[in-house]
């Protein structure tokens, strides 16, 4: 898969998630986000719901996790999929160099 695979995987799941977010809490779920809704006051208990879809976000970026799969499934990175362009097309250059032999690669 590659980059463009991602925009349009994400595209298309931005626009099913209004119509098809419907979700269903566990009973632990539930006790949970009672007790952050009577401990935080928001003024929907979906406020809270947000909240912790930006803490996962946030910590699976901060941790790598994000771009490990990212790289598995698509062959990009987070920051690739940000810039719309891959490290190798912004650069110019991939790696391993088999087109060209660079005897100065290991030299000091």
């Amino acid at each position: 898969m590659s980059l463009d695979d991602l925009n349009d995987d994400a595209e298309a799941t931005y626009a099913d998630i209004d119509e098809s977010l419907d979700v269903t809490l566990d009973e632990e779920t539930k006790r949970e986000l009672t007790m952050l809704v009577a401990a935080l006051d928001p003024e929907e208990p979906e406020d809270l719901v947000r909240r912790a879809v930006h803490l996962l976000f946030r910590s699976t970026v901060e941790t790598g996790k994000l771009d490990f799969h990212l790289r598995s499934t698509y062959d990009v990175t987070y920051d690739e999929y940000l810039s719309g362009v891959t490290f190798d097309e912004m650069t110019g250059n991939s790696f391993p160099q088999d087109q060209q032999k660079d005897d100065r690669r290991y030299q000091f």
